[in-house]
């Protein structure tokens, strides 16, 4: 253990305070991710033991941007950095080191910011084989260990820092991982989790997780969310994007936001760089990822894995990360991206990963113990005793994911199966795409709010979405199926969030169409677009207006929808 201050009687309290603020501890920052993951480690510090929280941004990384704004978000007690090291503190805390911060004043305490040290990144370390975090221009002063303390998520992480800098490994402690032991806590909100992001119902979500620099996801393949978007049917798949916050910081939100905007439109998720990513791993199906840490805890979650980019060429090959990137199944951004999902679903087995994720996450359950029994003895001087009781993660947040309106455009197929259901698929049509709608899987539906005139022109099916509309329903699809420039065969008119008014050109019939709820089932919802596109399937499998007297059964993958329909009195 690291010398400790002497026991010292409590400060004096300042007349301003209404509660007790024995021990000063301040929480260092240098990034955004390092920031959210200091913020899981100083949750542990009670308030209510007399304990004061100060944070700074340590300056200096390429990384910093929206750092200072995601603070004062907070409300957090922020201090510039000149500041800061110009006030003794009884402990700092950082989840990534720098030789800068032997400027404060305070032991300081240091910690991955991700799972474990994996990056190989010479700007930092200037060793080609230290890992960040545990190299020696990162860790000594001179002769002189920087750390007061340094925590590991597992012990082999100590046999790396032997090799690499030795005189740190007595301050090294097994501390494990908080950020996962939140993630394990948080299994339970699944449901939760994927309502918010809009995935009941049948749906399944694809996570993509995308690492920073050249080797990641996104630098190998910059079109992959948008491909998958347009991949998979959208009834049957939700795709969200996971992006690593140095991404956000280096490239600025509105950069990344116009980046995405295609993809966007076409119904992709995207969770913003503060939050939502746990959330997002505990909610999905598959994950598709590189070598970041997103990547790695989805395959602690055991959840299907495929990897687009492997970052081998800048990982530490002796890393528990470069032994997964190793591992894993493999995704070819060019191949058929659902047969690749569907295929990976069934040769799913989580023991084939479970070597590498037990090589980083040790200690589990245990982190939040650990950790405060490494910080507790630092402010003992203050009189502030260990609290008795070891502490429980809290649930991550629900995500809130930032997303446009629903696609607007879709490619359409289906076919009438033996039973007389009618099985649909629809794929989002990517706005912009250099190929237009020549290279269609089948027909095109959209809704009144498309605003591609070549979309809308050469569209076999159109719904109106709004209930509430300027014209009525029927007049309205009266003037949708009456209009010399369109080619429309079916218009849909919502009437309510279960019910429709179809008009058909081959019969020129209005129809009514509502959802029918079996025994035990939520109230059903019927959207316009798909029904009509249904109806479409029906119609152009030579069936007849006539025979839906009977209903129809509507199916998106698993998901199946009973529409009865009513013909005017």
């Amino acid at each position: 253990m690291p010398l400790l201050p002497r026991r010292r009687p409590r400060r004096r309290r300042s007349r301003w305070d209404t509660v007790p603020e024995d021990a000063q501890v301040l929480g260092v920052a240098r990034t955004l991710t390092s920031a959210t993951r200091l913020l899981d480690v100083m949750r542990l510090l009670r308030p209510e033991d007399g304990i004061a929280v100060s944070y700074t941004v340590n300056p200096g990384s390429a990384f910093a941007g929206g750092l200072a704004d995601y603070f004062d978000g907070l409300g957090a007690r922020v201090l510039s950095w000149r500041e800061a090291t110009r006030r003794p503190f009884d402990l700092a805390v950082a989840c990534a080191v720098h030789p800068s911060m032997r400027q404060l004043d305070a032991p300081l305490l240091v910690m991955p910011h991700g799972a474990g040290y994996n990056r190989l990144v010479t700007e930092s370390t200037g060793e080609p084989g230290a890992p960040a975090g545990l190299s020696r221009r990162e860790l000594m002063r001179g002769r002189r260990v920087l750390p007061a303390a340094i925590g590991v998520s597992h012990e082999e992480q100590i046999d790396r820092l032997a090799r690499t800098c030795p005189q740190a490994v007595p301050v090294a402690h097994l501390v494990g991982d908080y950020c996962w032991d939140r993630i394990e806590q948080s299994r339970p909100r699944r449901d939760l989790y994927r309502a918010r992001l809009g995935v009941g119902r049948g749906r399944r979500l694809v996570v993509v997780n995308s690492t920073w620099s050249e080797h990641s996801l996104l630098g190998r393949h910059p079109d992959l969310p948008a491909k998958l978007v347009a991949a998979l049917p959208a009834d049957e798949f939700a795709v969200a994007l996971v992006l690593h916050p140095n991404v956000w910081a280096r490239h600025s939100p509105h950069r990344v936001h116009q980046r995405l905007a295609r993809a966007m439109d076409a119904g992709l998720l995207v969770l913003p760089p503060q939050e939502g990513w746990r959330a997002a791993l505990i909610a999905s199906d598959w994950v598709v990822g590189d070598h970041g840490s997103t990547t790695f805890y989805s395959a602690a979650l055991h959840r299907v894995l495929l990897l687009a980019a492997t970052g081998l060429d800048e990982l530490d090959p002796a890393s528990p990360t470069a032994a997964l990137s190793r591992t894993a199944p493999r995704l070819d951004p060019d191949g058929d991206l659902l047969a690749q999902l569907l295929a990976a679903a069934e040769q799913h087995r989580p023991q084939r990963l479970q070597a590498p994720v037990d090589g980083q996450l040790a200690a589990r359950g245990e982190a939040g113990r650990r950790l405060q029994e490494v910080m507790y003895p630092f402010l003992a001087h203050r009189n502030i005793a260990l609290p008795a009781d070891p502490p429980v993660p809290d649930p991550v947040p629900e995500p809130n994911p930032e997303r446009r309106v629903a696609p607007t455009a879709f490619d359409v197929t289906g076919e009438v199966l033996p039973d007389g259901s009618v099985a649909v698929r629809r794929h989002p049509v990517l706005a912009h795409d250099a190929h237009g709608h020549d290279e269609s899987r089948g027909f095109l539906a959209v809704t009144e709010q498309e605003t591609h005139r070549l979309w809308r022109s050469s569209a076999e099916v159109m719904a109106r979405t709004v209930i509430d509309g300027e014209l009525a329903p029927a007049d309205w699809l009266r003037a949708r199926i009456d209009s010399p420039r369109a080619s429309l065969d079916v218009a849909v008119a919502a009437l309510a969030e279960d019910r429709c008014l179809l008009l058909l050109r081959r019969c020129g019939t209005l129809l009514e169409a509502h959802a029918r709820r079996a025994y035990g089932d939520p109230g059903p919802r019927l959207d316009p677009l798909l029904l009509g596109a249904a109806v479409q399937v029906w119609l152009n499998a030579r069936r007849t207006a006539a025979e839906l007297s009977g209903g129809l059964l509507v199916r998106t993958g698993a998901r199946t929808l009973d529409v009865a329909f009513t013909w005017p009195p």
